[in-house]
């Protein structure tokens, strides 16, 4: 329990150091960089609101992390991600791998992570961290469908979003839908990816490839799924060249 209390007074100090940032334009939107998705969302994600990304099957969990890191890291304007997640989400679904997110493109020392004992202390923490302007965005993981994240928890959620214009991500791994005011719930899966061509007859890994659906959106119509692939040199979202082919998807947790 020291050792909690001293961690968590040392992530608030360090919030701390990044609050009084310049305001962020609340009525940009949060671009993939995939067309097809960001035309259906009118340009994009909401920014400074809640958004849900659910794994059905905890064996999807690592990449599905993946997804949800990437959308954090385009909806942080290069501004830090704090990434918190309960110890039951850790044990389930495995240690936050730094060199996976490397290899995804993305700077590990740029996200704060948080570990908590329970979804109660979670969605405590969220609320407080979500209100923190200074933060790019805010990447909430727990396991399950837990009792405390009801409609009021989320609503609250949201609040602090809309009040501090940042993006909060609420990750749910081995999950099954739930009333929520989450701006949009997406379903993600791991696909297939294309392997690059490297001149030998099997090719480089791929890109990382996945299959997401738009369960729900507040603002209009969902039910619409894509195959996108994450470009970790441009660092957005595409669509496959072509028809996918066995490949590679580089994993941000340790198993």
């Amino acid at each position: 329990m020291p050792e909690s209390v001293a961690s968590l007074s040392k992530l608030r100090r360090r919030l701390a150091r990044i609050e009084g940032v310049r305001p962020r334009d609340r009525t940009a939107r949060v671009t993939t960089g995939c067309a097809a998705v960001d035309d259906w969302l009118g340009g994009g994600l909401a920014r400074g609101r809640l958004h849900e990304v659910i794994a059905a099957e905890r064996e999807d969990a690592g990449s599905v992390a993946g997804f949800a890191a990437m959308l954090a890291f385009r909806a942080g304007e290069g501004r830090p991600l704090l990434w918190l997640r309960t110890e039951a989400a850790e044990r389930a679904c495995g240690k936050l791998y730094a060199t996976g997110l490397g290899e995804l493109g993305l700077e590990a020392s740029a996200v704060l992570v948080g570990l908590v004992a329970d979804d109660t202390a979670l969605l405590k923490a969220a609320n407080d961290a979500a209100r923190c302007a200074g933060l790019g965005a805010l990447l909430v993981e727990c396991c399950g469908d837990p009792k405390p994240l009801d409609l009021t928890a989320t609503r609250r959620l949201m609040l602090a979003a809309e009040a501090s214009g940042v993006t909060v991500l609420l990750l749910r791994m081995a999950a099954v839908e739930s009333p929520s005011v989450a701006d949009t719930r997406w379903r993600v899966r791991p696909a297939l990816s294309m392997p690059l061509d490297d001149g030998t007859p099997e090719g480089a890994p791929g890109n990382p490839a996945f299959e997401i659906e738009l369960l729900r959106r507040r603002a209009g119509p969902a039910g619409v799924a894509w195959r996108v692939e994450w470009n970790r040199d441009r660092r957005i979202f595409q669509e496959p060249a072509a028809a996918p082919l066995p490949g590679a998807v580089f994993p941000v947790v340790a198993h």
